[in-house]
């Protein structure tokens, strides 16, 4: 408002007006600040606190499993008993390569080597090692978030097969947050190993194929013969002893999925 003489006065009403416009925007400002905050927190807990704490977590349960396969190795207990590779386990005989005919192919068992009832849902009975990337982690049966993968666990995938039985023997695992045991898995070349450790048995798969992407309802990449529904370019056509890798792609994402397969070289008891 403006007097005859041009002043402009400003009312009590406009003052008021302002100052609510101002407090809102503050006000609004301090949420957004305090929301972004907080986003950064839960990003900071869900991508490093999570991380730290299921890899500490997965390396104290495979000494843990360590220290009580020694203590009944010296105690004389039967090896074959409690938690161990499952049912009708067989092995190569020493020595045991490849079939010169098909090259590629898994050693064919020879002779059985030992039967354990079936492992517990959720409990740690095997130790899984890829030498190429430092990884050992704590192998769990099935693949529950909350009780195998979210502890940094690789989760056994139930209705396949047991370290070292014929047919596909099949591992899911996180590919970030929760200890991320597989993020690293597109680093693996042909040739490379994998270590299977249980109370029984010591289990050799050298990784044959890697298929980069495909969807993850594709069942047919943990089946039997593994044969990727979507590309079936990428599989196997014959029975084998197959160990299967899954985890989740693009990184950050799970929309798709890499897998990773691998062949029995050898074994050897404990």
């Amino acid at each position: 408002m403006r007097t005859a003489a041009g002043v402009r006065v400003v009312g009590h009403g406009d003052r008021r007006r302002r100052a609510r416009a101002r407090r809102v925007l503050w006000g609004g400002g301090e949420l957004l600040v305090t929301a972004g905050l907080v986003l950064l927190l839960l990003v900071a807990h869900q991508m490093w606190w999570t991380d730290r704490e299921a890899r500490r977590g997965a390396e104290r349960a495979v000494t843990a499993l360590e220290r009580q396969w020694a203590e009944e190795a010296e105690s004389g207990e039967d090896a074959a008993a409690g938690l161990g590779a499952g049912p009708a386990v067989t092995a190569p005989e020493a020595g045991a390569a490849t079939d010169p005919a098909r090259p590629g192919t898994s050693p064919v068992p020879r002779r059985p080597y030992g039967s354990a009832p079936p492992p517990r849902r959720s409990r740690a009975y095997a130790v899984l090692g890829i030498p190429r990337l430092g990884l050992r982690v704590p192998v769990a049966e099935g693949v529950d978030r909350a009780a195998v993968l979210n502890k940094g666990y690789a989760g056994h995938c139930r209705g396949t097969q047991q370290p070292g039985q014929t047919r596909n023997f099949a591992l899911a695992g996180h590919r970030n947050t929760h200890g991320e045991p597989f993020r690293y898995l597109p680093r693996l070349r042909r040739g490379d190993s994998f270590v299977v450790e249980t109370r029984s048995a010591t289990y050799t798969y050298g990784v044959d194929r890697i298929l980069p992407r495909t969807t993850a309802r594709d069942v047919g990449v943990v089946r039997p013969v593994p044969r990727s529904l979507v590309r079936p370019g990428y599989g196997y056509d014959e029975p084998g002893h197959y160990l299967t890798l899954t985890t989740c792609t693009p990184e950050f994402t799970s929309r798709y999925r890499l897998v990773v397969w691998a062949r029995l070289v050898s074994m050897r008891p404990r």
